[in-house]
């Protein structure tokens, strides 16, 4: 019999979590309910989920300090719930190492949709690598390997921890090398749904991109002014 998987949902609302849990029970996840930072951060290593839900507004330490701290020890997938729905604030939690956002009030249908699409990225990440077959979704350059099938990197000769949206960005661009894609393109290749207004979300992780892959002389990840990115081969 398959191992439920664990979702720790960290919000001082208790009605909310109280929710969310419910629903999420229905979809037969096992589920966690802690309200304050502290709190979370202790499960994180007791409770050992596959995926945390994280209230920004908690007493104490708030969400953005909890993503920061859980991002100095675990790649966990991390979706924050916020009232807060300002384009700084999205960046801001993208930022610390969040790989979603849902802004509070959210349908049920489609938080649980985030958690499966999350939990289904982070499960490819973890797939043991195999023999190259044709199909298999990997592009190559000098000093950089980008597998999509086994969600890993290698730049330099050494593994590049990153979280998903993070390498699917980078692998859709260097899939097309040389070509132009607007903020709102990628948006929609890569989140799959609308971030509306919110194209700095993609301005973020092409910047954590770049900290984590410099430039090459035969490639980089180049700024088209006023239009978008390109993976520049030369």
């Amino acid at each position: 019999m398959a191992t439920k998987q664990k979702i720790l949902i960290v919000d001082d609302d208790t009605n909310i979590a109280e929710l969310i849990s419910l629903y999420l029970t229905k979809e037969c996840y096992e589920t966690k309910m802690v309200h304050d930072g502290e709190s979370a951060l202790k499960e994180l290593q007791l409770f050992q989920p596959n995926l945390i839900l994280l209230d920004l507004m908690l007493p104490g330490m708030d969400g953005y300090q909890v993503c920061r701290e859980v991002r100095t020890k675990s790649q966990i997938p991390i979706i924050m719930l916020s009232a807060k729905g300002e384009v700084f604030d999205k960046v801001l939690g993208l930022e610390l190492g969040a790989d979603d956002y849902i802004v509070k009030p959210f349908d049920t249908k489609e938080l649980v949709a985030r958690v499966k699409a999350n939990l289904r990225r982070c499960q490819q990440m973890s797939i043991p690598d195999a023999p190259k077959q044709a199909d298999a979704k990997i592009v190559e350059y000098p000093d950089l390997v980008i597998n999509q099938s086994n969600y890993s990197v290698l730049y330099q000769g050494r593994t590049v921890e990153m979280p998903p949206k993070e390498l699917e960005l980078l692998y859709f661009l260097a899939s097309s090398p040389n070509q132009v894609f607007t903020r709102e393109q990628l948006l929609d290749h890569i989140w799959g749904y609308e971030y509306i207004g919110d194209t700095r979300t993609v301005d973020v992780h092409i910047k954590r991109l770049r900290e984590k892959i410099k430039d090459h002389p035969r490639w980089s990840l180049a700024t088209v002014w006023g239009i978008g990115y390109k993976f520049e081969t030369r």
